[in-house]
């Protein structure tokens, strides 16, 4: 009896000991592990604000302590001034927001008050108006079905792609594709008769070589002698007026049509590459507004150069460099192919690590983008940049052979020198 008494009292010690026992630690499993829950809408996107996360269509980054656990939002990083106005790669870029956004001149039709009533609807982009229930819309925002019908009809035509074969391809060439003359007769006939439409032209050359010499020389022909509207895309400080207004005087004494070839050249600072997208697609926008409203619109856009404000996003950890170059270089195709204008680009040189050769900055990437190439140097018998004598030769062209080379002088840009014919055309 006393030794059962004895067991029963061991068992009751070890049953207390192993109840007074601290339960062990769960270990998280991806099974136990608490998950937003899946799709959109309020509810996922309140449930991720509980535990501490942001939705992606809210913002690429979590979501601070501090916020978390005051329940805070935090905004939009592309709607923050740090982010707006303060320089850097850290930044979000606007125009990585722009991409299809909706806005006034996006095609005929599309007004301020339409903009606005759409992203009043949350209807921000041409995606969202073709998945949007058009009825909905034009009952809730007061506009006309049929009006919004034909807008996505336009907006569709105009971002979808559609099949042509080359018959088809070939003749809207030929119709949509203009030959402006850079006002330098030997560079007219290495470009095989100047400047094409719808294509990229580049020029490049060593620190001197009259790389903005020439631009100046393509912005005052074309407002004087073509009539035509030039945007001048400054991104290194080199554009001078007294030099512009210098090769004006050598095409017409006249100082009215002085006046009015300086009024028909517009001149745009920007030296970052966040103000030069942001530029090209405001001018985009306005190109399409004045293409319905049949004005007169910007037939050469040149910027000088594309390397002061890429050059810098290159090489080392900023790896987004690369993203914003050929971002740069869609927006600049995309004005040259959809609204008919010549694009003039400056680019300088490099020294090749292995060869030790110069060649064009901004590497092989890039070399794809422009359609014709040419290179400025100095005349290896002179061997000073100032005696004005460069040699042209052409490395890259879809219709003349390369190698070409020509002289021009610099010196003389303008002159009846350098355009024997000016006198003839202006009698």
């Amino acid at each position: 009896m006393a030794g059962t008494s004895r067991k029963a009292a061991a068992f009751a010690l070890l049953v207390g000991r192993w109840r007074c026992r601290p339960e062990p630690q769960k270990r998280s499993s991806r099974r136990t592990r608490k998950r937003p829950p899946r799709g959109g809408g309020p509810k996922a996107l309140k449930s991720c604000e509980s535990e501490g996360l942001v939705s992606c269509t809210r913002s690429l980054h979590p979501l601070p302590a501090s916020s978390s656990s005051t329940g805070a939002i935090r905004p939009f990083p592309e709607l923050e001034p740090s982010f707006a106005h303060s320089g850097g790669l850290g930044r979000r870029p606007r125009f990585v927001k722009n991409m299809g956004v909706l806005r006034p001149g996006l095609c005929p039709g599309l007004s301020e008050e339409i903009v606005q009533l759409l992203r009043g609807r949350r209807i921000k982009t041409v995606a969202d108006l073709a998945a949007a229930n058009l009825e909905e819309v034009s009952q809730t925002s007061g506009l006309s079905y049929k009006a919004l019908v034909a807008l996505r009809r336009v907006l569709l035509a105009q971002f979808s792609a559609f099949p042509l074969n080359g018959a088809d391809l070939y003749e809207e060439l030929k119709t949509s594709t203009a030959i402006l003359s850079t006002g330098i007769g030997s560079l007219d006939k290495l470009l095989d008769a100047g400047l094409y439409t719808g294509e990229m032209t580049e020029i490049v050359g060593g620190p001197g070589s009259g790389k903005t010499q020439v631009c100046l020389c393509v912005a005052a022909n074309v407002a004087h002698s073509l009539q035509q509207n030039v945007l001048y895309v400054d991104s290194n400080g080199g554009m001078t007026a007294s030099r512009l207004l210098q090769l004006l005087q050598a095409r017409t004494q006249d100082e009215e049509k002085q006046a009015g070839a300086l009024q028909r050249i517009q001149v745009v600072h920007a030296f970052d590459i966040y103000q030069m997208l942001d530029m090209l697609q405001d001018l985009r926008g306005t190109m399409a507004q004045q293409a319905t409203a049949s004005s007169g619109s910007v037939k050469v856009v040149i910027v000088d150069s594309v390397t002061a404000v890429v050059a810098p996003l290159l090489g080392g950890q900023q790896r987004e460099g690369l993203a914003l170059m050929m971002q740069l270089a869609r927006e600049l195709k995309i004005l040259a192919r959809d609204l008919g204008v010549a694009v003039v680009v400056t680019n300088h040189l490099t020294r090749d690590r292995d060869s030790r050769r110069f060649k064009p900055a901004l590497g092989r990437s890039w070399s794809f983008v422009p359609s014709t190439r040419i290179l400025l140097d100095v005349i290896k018998g002179t061997g000073t940049l100032s005696s004005g004598q460069r040699t042209v030769c052409l490395t890259k062209s879809p219709r003349q052979p390369t190698g070409l080379q020509e002289v021009i002088d610099i010196g003389t840009l303008g002159t009846e020198e350098q355009n024997p014919e000016l006198p003839a055309k202006q009698t």
